[in-house]
């Protein structure tokens, strides 16, 4: 009996022998690298959790494509709201078009309105300028035509406005450089 109590007695000093050599060893160990320990952990699990997210979807998109092609109903139900989208949207269109034709018309009609009360006014030997502008005054309320003088806008520039250009000649005073003439040179 006295065997067994030896034995025993041995053993746990050689435990409390080993977790100190454990305790100096991790303790060390942490002193020296802890942070790097801390922020690869940190590293390692938010690389692991980027991964995993990955991986849920590529398996939700394979489960998808595995549902789609199982289930022909859905697919086919699918291209039918397409084609129903698309005729509708291609509808809208049309009548968009048929609108801006029918303006266009008008447009034109009144264009074609105007010429002819213009042609008509030059045959009776008035001015057809101020016919021409008669609608688009009926329209808008203002003063009377009798008590309004037209203007006329001139198109011409003034002699010496604008900027001093040399190269064009233009600007300056009374002189202005001409380039020579180009070719061969006379004489012999």
């Amino acid at each position: 009996m006295e065997r067994q109590e030896d034995s025993l007695s041995a053993r746990p000093a050689l435990e409390t022998e080993g977790l100190r050599f454990l305790h100096i060893t991790v303790g060390s160990l942490l002193a020296t690298y802890g942070w790097y320990i801390v922020f690869s952990c940190i590293l390692l699990y938010v690389v692991f959790q980027k991964l995993f997210a990955r991986l849920r979807a590529l398996r939700q998109r394979q489960l998808d494509r595995a549902a789609a092609a199982v289930e022909p109903d859905v697919v086919v139900k699918r291209q039918e709201a397409l084609a129903a989208a698309r005729l509708k949207m291609q509808e809208e269109l049309n009548a968009q078009v048929e609108k801006h034709k029918e303006k266009l018309k008008q447009l034109e009609e009144e264009k074609r309105r105007q010429k002819i009360e213009m042609w008509d006014s030059m045959q009776e030997g008035k001015s057809y300028k101020g016919n021409a502008k008669k609608p688009q005054e009926e329209d808008s309320p203002g003063p009377s035509t009798s008590s309004v003088v037209l203007k006329w806008k001139s198109d011409r520039k003034p002699l010496r406005g604008g900027g001093y250009n040399p190269l064009s000649g233009e600007g300056g005073g009374a002189c202005s450089w001409r380039p020579g003439r180009r070719g061969p040179s006379s004489g012999g």
